[in-house]
């Protein structure tokens, strides 16, 4: 008998909390990870493919995404884009060599402990979940945080990302729509 899997609703973990996990992470290796997860909204596994190859400036090419397509590309800050040359640059990596030669579990565990620094439990895709909901929430369209951003095919699976919204922040749009 078919059984629908449960919705799962995320804690949203604000800016100010993102900032500080990314500040207090002191390995540039590490902090760059992060950010590219949080504010470039990559999956972990699309970080760890990164090669200098897959480097345009501002812009990311993701060879085989999980959407199944030969390829697809992520548009950064340009902050971050200059940290990622600068890293590139000073640890001497190769064109075709990936930029974060660690496994999924390394990346994995980094994250845990940024969050710990904290005091919050942190994975990798709630980074991304992060940078879906600010977008959302800073008054992005749900459909370039789906498909630009998210890169996703479907606005169904998008909703699932952006989380409650509390009662607070509800009466907040509400009064700032018609103030």
């Amino acid at each position: 008998m078919f059984k629908a899997k449960p919705i799962t609703s995320w804690d949203i973990i604000e800016k100010d909390v993102i900032d500080e996990i990314i500040f207090r992470t002191d390995k540039p290796r590490n902090r760059l990870m992060l950010e590219l997860m949080a504010r470039g909204r990559m999956r972990v596994g699309e970080v760890l493919k990164l090669s200098p190859n897959d480097v345009q400036g501002r812009k990311l090419i993701l060879r085989d995404p999980k959407s199944g397509k030969r390829r697809e590309h992520v548009f950064i800050p340009q902050k971050v884009a200059d940290r990622l040359k600068e890293y590139i640059r000073d640890k001497s990596i190769q064109p075709d060599q990936r930029v974060f030669p660690i496994c999924y579990e390394s990346a994995r565990t980094t994250v845990k402990k940024a969050g710990e620094k904290v005091g919050i439990r942190l994975r990798p895709h709630d980074l991304r979940r992060f940078a879906a909901t600010y977008a959302s929430r800073s008054g992005v369209p749900i459909e370039i945080v789906s498909k630009v951003i998210l890169r996703h095919a479907n606005l169904s699976t998008t909703q699932i990302y952006l989380g409650k919204v509390s009662d607070t922040e509800a009466m907040r749009w509400i009064e700032n729509l018609y103030a």
